[in-house]
């Protein structure tokens, strides 16, 4: 009988998680060369191609980069807030749409991390934020607007708002909860919402936000939830299928 062999998929994504919990640890530090693919063969006991998967694997996830040269080979990376947010946005995404969540759970958690950027933008937003803010609004009034093109510009007003804070962290995280929600709140109020009414609360909290009133801004973006947590209510009423439990 043969001996049970681990396929080499898998001893490549073992050794890449052996990797990345020792970046995630601190014992391999930004900047840092890796050993060569010959001394991680030897260290895993695995050929050089199956290294070779590994650091693919941690490539295609930013954590390392390769340069060639005498002075080349693999090195840990320095993954920017910017860079790592499309993967943030991915995987937000995915959770609110293949798991049990509500709408009405995932507009309070959007709304409730935005509110928390709200008096950080009122004191720190610089002038092209609001100029951004306001452009979007008046794109919002514009009378051939698709529901496509309303949806892309609301959630470029909200983008420039939280960016306004100045706070890498808070940007990063409400790339996911911001964006990742917009296919879920498209697919419940799309064309249904009253476009007045949100234009009407972008201009309260964009004038808010100019004025350096953060308690005015908050207020606006409560209304604006409750409008929202309203009119998705009205819709699920209307197709008989009521909200999932929170």
């Amino acid at each position: 009988m043969k001996p049970n062999r681990v396929p080499s998929v898998d001893l490549s994504a073992q050794i890449a998680a052996n990797i990345r919990d020792a970046i995630v640890s601190g014992a391999l530090i930004v900047d840092e060369r890796l050993p060569s693919e010959a001394e991680l063969a030897v260290k895993f006991d695995v050929s050089r191609a199956t290294v070779r998967e590994a650091l693919k694997r941690l490539a295609a996830q930013s954590l390392i980069r390769t340069q060639r040269g005498a002075t080349g080979g693999a090195f840990v990376n320095r993954i920017s807030f910017e860079a790592a947010q499309a993967q943030q946005i991915t995987t937000s995404t995915l959770l609110l749409s293949m798991n049990d969540v509500s709408f009405g759970t995932a507009c309070e958690a959007r709304y409730a991390l935005e509110r928390a950027c709200a008096p950080l933008s009122a004191e720190r937003r610089k002038e092209h934020h609001i100029n951004v803010m306001r452009d979007e609004i008046e794109r919002q009034g514009e009378p051939e607007l698709t529901d496509e093109a309303f949806c892309a510009s609301d959630v470029a007003f909200h983008r420039a708002l939280v960016e306004g804070a100045g706070n890498p962290v808070l940007s990063y995280h409400l790339a996911g909860a911001v964006e990742a929600m917009q296919p879920l709140m498209n697919m419940i109020t799309f064309s249904a919402r009253s476009r007045e009414a949100i234009i009407a609360l972008h201009r309260t909290i964009t004038d808010a936000i100019e004025g350096g009133d953060g308690p005015a801004a908050s207020a606006g973006l409560t209304a604006l939830e409750a409008e929202t947590q309203s009119l998705a209510r009205r819709i699920f009423a209307q197709r008989g299928a009521p909200q999932k439990e929170r």
